[in-house]
């Protein structure tokens, strides 16, 4: 079946635009034909610095004729009713049929032919196309978000005629804007483009792009001894800045290295588009040595990927981009200088003035709040008070500095650094202790449960360096592949840096919307979930939120805990497991994450066993039978009867069961053995399978039929200790 092949050739597409763009384009394109009936065998788009193009494999030659019954009014119905139906098919009474008293009107339609649906839909997808930003050109009204020099649109060999704005489609192309012959390239279809195209220096698909990136520039550090520090967003963006990617390795001042590691990452990445570079281990060692934070040591040199192919293998570009780097890398050096003679005191006093949101206070004064509320988790992760106090004083000072003002995605890693060089803490850092001998424990604290108030042993480097820490990693983890930190100091700040963000936006109601997360609440409270999951920290979130809300003074705010829950869910989900199973555990009413966590994994692996299943079907019946009872009126409880005339034994045999299972959960659930409480609710499978078979609940005789509900209402009641069991599905 024909093939339909379409390009916009237009001046450079924004890298970061390019794949979004893509996506749109074959979306807009999909519909369209899908509307009007045309259906295909495989569509593709490509996206790249000058072009966007789509091939769509197996399309018909034209839609098929159709035909459509409407169904209108009654034969008897109003004048008025008739002549509004007749207005909208279009006919008059003598084509309507009638069939059952009911009039209906067919509708029938000729195919239409594919090159004019496709002329069509390329005219509305181009003047609808939807850039994050776009402009116009010349006289023109077509918005675009590079002018556009040529539309290339074939469909089974042949140009689909049409004409935007003054451009008319065709069958030409062009290649590579230095490297390309110059010449126009005509095409008969998608083969013969992207053929014609790379023998002009040009890879069609970022695929392959960012392959060549990788494989030449692996091999060009690897002639040196070189290892190419990876960097994936990088990658994406540079393979969407060369349509014929040329990596060139270059070398810089050794001087600069004594700067951060990111620092210097960052000023290529951000402002040249430059891959770091480090030294090869030797054989044996680590593939990643590390510095601070993790990152990489560097060697002094930089991989640019040009778009071109040099004469001189790149040795000119390589000295130029040199050039360009060095001066980049001394202002870099000059804020790192500059940062130093200023430091923490001068920093914190800046924030005072720096509004953190109208509502919420000032910079300043969000500290004063993470600092007392990190004192006081501190005992709740095995953290050092002051320590956690200190350094969550010092957490959002480097806000101020030079460096994080050049480059803000350094927040909290300068921080880390300049805490490192300290000798003594700073004044902003300080708190007065209790004096020796006193009582060194808060039992005011709004969380609960206080704990000792301990000096950190005076400002040791051991110290300087778990607060340094602590400043460094406190923003983690800022998304679902971060890590997550496990220094307990390091806990305590970044659990109150979150928890503060949590409480008073909530506070204030600028809770996420829909898709609108402006304040990244989600994140932060993922955040806060993942840091008390992965570090196995015990507490009561509502006691905790309850806490902060008023340490803050912001006042109760409602729906946070149903908002942790739904984070929860999604992060359990991901795992694997069920959300009902996340809705039955929180049904309880616990908050404590570790354990609710605990209940559900074991909650997942008893439902996927045959006892599980059944059991769950039993609940599920014994439920529903109470319902039913409940809407007529109050359902009899109280002590299930044993030893009454005429029993079945399968309600003796149940009501035992039912006895034996409470205890074994209760005593299961005080020592959190979860798997354990399974098992005892596992025992009541048989008994409720037998009590259903040969147990009418609906007994003519009121006391049976009365103990019979008061022992399904036993039943509902031991496994609702483990769980919601109506909230599962199944």
């Amino acid at each position: 079946m024909p093939q339909l092949l379409l390009e916009i050739f237009s001046e450079e597409i924004p890298a970061r635009m390019q794949q979004g763009a893509a996506r749109d384009l074959d979306r807009m394109v999909s519909d369209r034909l899908k509307a009007a009936g045309l259906t295909w065998d495989a569509l593709t788009t490509y996206a790249g610095p000058r072009r966007l193009t789509l091939v769509i494999e197996g399309l018909p030659a034209a839609t098929p004729d159709r035909e459509e019954e409407i169904k209108g009014p009654k034969a008897s119905a109003p004048e008025q009713a008739l002549e509004g139906f007749l207005r909208k098919t279009g006919l008059n009474r003598d084509q309507l049929t009638e069939r059952d008293g009911v009039l209906y009107a067919v509708l029938s339609s000729k195919g239409r032919a594919t090159t004019d649906l496709v002329a069509e839909t390329v005219d509305q997808v181009i003047r609808t196309f939807p850039w994050p930003k776009s402009m116009r050109w010349g006289s023109g009204s077509l918005r675009w978000v590079r002018p556009i020099k040529r539309i290339l649109c074939l469909f089974d060999g042949k140009v689909v005629p049409f004409e935007i704005d003054g451009i008319p489609s065709d069958a030409i192309t062009e290649g590579h804007r230095f490297l390309g012959s110059g010449q126009l390239l005509k095409v008969s279809d998608f083969v013969d483009y992207r053929t014609q195209l790379e023998r002009e220096f040009v890879l069609l698909d970022v695929a392959d792009r960012k392959l060549r990136i990788l494989e030449q520039a692996r091999a060009a550090c690897a002639a040196r001894g070189l290892v190419l520090v990876d960097d994936d967003g990088l990658l994406d963006e540079v393979a969407g800045l060369a349509e014929w990617p040329t990596p060139i390795l270059g070398d810089m001042d050794p001087q600069f290295l004594a700067l951060p590691p990111e620092v210097v990452r960052l000023s290529m990445k951000v402002h040249q588009k430059y891959f770091a570079v480090r030294s090869s281990p030797p054989s044996g060692g680590s593939t990643r040595e590390a510095g601070e934070g993790g990152a990489p040591q560097l060697a002094p040199n930089f991989l640019v990927v040009a778009n071109v192919e040099a004469t001189d293998g790149g040795k000119a570009l390589a000295a130029g981009n040199s050039r360009v780097l060095s001066a980049r890398l001394n202002d870099a050096r000059f804020f790192w200088d500059e940062d130093q003679k200023v430091g923490f005191d001068a920093w914190n006093e800046k924030l005072k003035g720096v509004t953190f949101h109208a509502k919420l206070g000032t910079l300043a004064e969000r500290v004063e709040r993470i600092a007392a509320l990190a004192r006081e988790i501190a005992p709740l992760v095995g953290a050092d008070a002051v320590e956690a106090e200190m350094a969550a004083r010092l957490c959002k000072a480097d806000l101020a500095s030079g460096m994080v003002g050049e480059f803000p995605e350094l927040q909290g890693i300068m921080g880390g650094y300049y805490a490192r060089l300290l000798s003594a803490p700073p004044s902003s850092a300080s708190r007065p202790l209790p004096p020796e001998g006193g009582d060194r424990t808060d039992q005011s604290s709004p969380l609960g449960g206080g704990g000792p108030r301990s000096g950190g042993g005076g400002w040791t480097p051991q110290v300087r360096d778990r607060i340094a820490d602590a400043v460094r990693d406190h923003y983690k983890p800022q998304g679902p592949a971060d890590t997550v930190p496990t220094a307990p100091v390091t806990v305590a700040v970044a659990l109150a840096d979150k928890l503060d963000t949590l409480v008073g936006f909530f506070a204030i109601d600028e809770k996420p919307t829909g898709s609108k997360d402006p304040f990244a609440l989600r994140r932060a409270a993922l955040g806060v979930i993942r840091l008390v999951l992965e570090n196995g920290v015990r507490l009561s979130l509502g006691g905790v939120l309850f806490g902060v809300a008023v340490a803050s003074k912001f006042g109760a705010p409602t729906g946070i805990l149903a908002f942790f829950a739904d984070r929860l869910t999604v992060l359990l989900r991901d795992q694997g497991q069920r959300h009902d199973l996340v809705a039955a555990v929180f049904a309880l009413g616990d908050d404590d994450l570790v354990r609710i966590v605990r209940r559900v994994e074991a909650l997942a692996a008893f439902l996927a066993t045959d006892d599980g299943a059944n059991l769950l079907a039993g609940y599920k019946r014994a439920s529903n039978i109470l319902r039913a009872e409940e809407k007529k009126g109050p359902v009899p409880t109280g002590m299930v009867q044993t030893g009454l005339p005429n029993q079945p034994e399968a309600e003796t045999t149940l009501a035992f069961a039912v006895n034996a299972a409470r205890t074994a959960v209760e005593t299961a659930l005080e020592t959190e053995d979860f798997a354990a409480a399974m098992t005892a609710l596992a025992g009541l499978r048989a008994p409720v399978d037998a009590f259903f078979e040969a147990v009418m609940v609906n007994s003519d005789v009121s006391e049976e039929r009365d103990n019979r509900l008061k022992l399904l209402g036993q039943v509902r009641d031991v496994m609702g200790q483990v769980a919601d069991f109506g909230q599962i599905a199944g």
